[in-house]
């Protein structure tokens, strides 16, 4: 391929179809005709030297080497854009979007504070929060899915730290917390000290975002050659909450995140009969944000909703 010869507006139409994965939709999304967008697609190949589509029963699906293609492509585009753009952001005249990927807790944590910011200056930025279902949300980032990622991280903020110089995401910890055992009120074990015994012998719930039935817990737990019987797996804080409300079963959750499972009056807290790490609640964005004033912006936002959250320490 020659680059130099390279339209670059082919390069927005890949991009189009990939997010899209359907020539139409993209064909709109670009105020372009279908027959222009195919056209744009044929032209590509042929730059290419191969067909970086094929058609399905749902739509366009991207071959192997378009999905090795679609993050630099993104990436190049989105700071071609932000090279572009006025360097300055006033968010009462400005309008933005921002995409925040977190899990169903954190987002009912930060977000009241965060909507009363925007509102109370005027500001005219909207916030559309993605759920997020995986504990490493790199991809999201990379891909420019999100702008943001929140939540508990570790393997991902580990990976980007052993990076060094070289990693093209960026993170701050927002506030850390621990975790603690949660059961309904009249639980048989509500009166009780929880020891060990007691805690592996007793049935429990796990919030897996994998789907997986092995967490920290059980990890910790194997460290001391025990293990527990995990009756139930579920993807949201909220539901963990109404079920242990409700049931004989126990689950380990983020202290600060009681409030989320909008039962905590019917819940009881116990300090865990083992040791595990402190939950550092992080937000994550890539390099080429970094020195957006609309994200710059976004992140700040962030940081003081986090610091208005009462019992966290920063």
């Amino acid at each position: 391929m020659n680059f130099r010869t390279l339209d670059l507006n082919l390069l927005r139409v890949f991009d189009a179809v990939m997010a899209e994965g359907s020539l139409t939709r993209a064909a709109e999304r670009l105020a372009m005709t279908q027959p222009a967008a195919s056209h744009a697609l044929k032209r590509l190949h042929v730059a290419v030297g191969e067909d970086l589509f094929h058609r399905t029963a749902f739509g366009m699906r991207g071959t192997a080497r378009a999905e090795l293609l679609w993050p630099q492509v993104r990436a190049a585009l989105a700071q071609l854009q932000a090279a572009m753009s006025p360097r300055d952001f006033d968010p009462t005249t400005d309008a933005a979007t921002f995409n925040i990927a977190m899990a169903d807790a954190t987002a009912a944590l930060l977000l009241p504070s965060l909507v009363t910011a925007i509102e109370s200056s005027n500001a005219l930025a909207n916030i559309r929060v993605l759920p997020l279902t995986t504990r490493d949300p790199r991809r999201l980032v990379e891909e420019a899915d999100a702008d943001l990622a929140v939540g508990y991280f570790p393997n991902a903020i580990a990976a980007i730290v052993a990076q060094g110089g070289e990693a093209t995401l960026h993170h701050r910890q927002l506030y850390a917390t621990e975790y603690v055992c949660v059961m309904r009120r009249d639980h048989p074990l509500a009166a009780r000290e929880l020891t060990l015994d007691t805690f592996v012998e007793a049935h429990h719930l796990l919030v897996t975002f994998s789907g997986r039935a092995h967490g920290f817990v059980d990890e910790a737990l194997a460290t001391l050659g025990r293990q527990r019987r995990i009756v139930l797996t579920v993807n949201q804080f909220a539901t963990a909450g109404s079920v242990v409300a409700r049931s004989d079963l126990l689950t380990v959750l983020p202290r600060q995140f009681l409030p989320a499972t909008g039962v905590e009056h019917r819940l009881v807290q116990k300090p865990l009969p083992l040791a595990l790490a402190s939950v550092n609640v992080e937000m994550m964005w890539h390099l080429r944000k970094d020195d957006d004033p609309a994200h710059r912006w976004l992140r700040e936002r962030v940081i003081d909703a986090a610091a208005r959250q009462p019992l966290v320490k920063h």
